[in-house]
């Protein structure tokens, strides 16, 4: 395990995963108090249809998967505020359409689609120095912008109705922020695939939601929960010799899984002896 280290594929596959932890935490933490995990699902399965229209054409694939879910994403707000549709509704719309695209464009691309398995399941162990540049390009532009609009963005994600009432600019932070997810799902797709990238949107807010409830403390303990279960699956695939990717997920499930039954158990304990 430690001879790995010498290697500069595994320490990008350690970067990297330490900057989408980061990432991921943030973005993450807003989805899930937004309640818009179905729609990052439905974004991210949307960027298939611009990776078909990309193999297809003879376009960067990367390009045309943030064109299609940027404007995937926004298609969804823009239906969902102003079309009276429901966001769920919507979001099946963009998911099946998508994905049909894709599906098509990729069948009628002649030969074999290079590299297609690597977006749906991605693999951390061929991330370039190329992508930890884009990647922490990204995450430093994430931060600065919660660092400017921490409280607007914590207020529009808990409470639109009441940001709105006092003037507060939602609409432009909601599709700032529907940007940014939609970036960071194109950026992360490819590295971890699609069944990490959603996992990594969910999983550690909800473990930390076990302990915490303010939206600050929730992304900080996200971002710890990534580290650790990101870094740990790597280093133990070494010596399993499984995908990075499952075992990551089955982690942060057991985490979970371990915390949610043991948490009411210390309470009750705690009580007990209170009382």
């Amino acid at each position: 395990m430690f001879e790995l280290i010498k290697y500069p594929f595994f320490i990008y596959a350690l970067a990297g995963l330490a900057i989408i932890s980061v990432a991921s935490a943030m973005i993450g933490t807003y989805i899930v108090t937004r309640r818009l995990v179905s729609i990052s699902g439905g974004v991210t399965h949307a960027c298939f249809g611009g990776l078909g229209l990309g193999y297809y054409f003879g376009i960067n694939p990367i390009f045309m998967a943030a064109v299609f879910a940027i404007a995937s994403s926004m298609g969804v707000e823009l239906m969902s505020t102003r079309g009276r549709i429901r966001e769920d509704s919507a979001t099946a719309v963009v998911w099946a359409l998508g994905m049909a695209i894709g599906i098509l464009f990729v069948f009628l691309t002649s030969g074999y689609v290079p590299e297609l398995n690597g977006f749906l399941f991605g693999n951390v162990l061929t991330i370039a120095s190329g992508d930890l540049w884009a990647f922490g390009i990204f995450t430093a532009v994430l931060v600065i912008f919660f660092a400017l609009f921490y409280k607007k963005i914590v207020l529009c994600a808990f409470d639109r109705d009441f940001a709105t009432v006092i003037h507060l600019p939602v609409r432009l932070l909601s599709y700032s922020m529907t940007v940014l997810v939609a970036v960071c799902i194109v950026l992360t797709i490819r590295l971890v695939g699609v069944m990490l990238l959603m996992s990594m949107l969910t999983l550690p807010q909800m473990i930390a939601e076990l302990f915490c409830r303010r939206f600050g403390t929730i992304m900080l303990t996200s971002v710890a929960v990534s580290l650790i279960c990101c870094i740990g699956g790597l280093l133990l695939c070494t010596v399993i010799d499984v995908p990075c990717s499952a075992l990551i997920v089955l982690g942060m499930c057991g985490i979970y899984l371990i915390l949610s039954f043991a948490m009411p158990v210390i309470r009750n304990s705690r009580m007990t002896k209170s009382a």
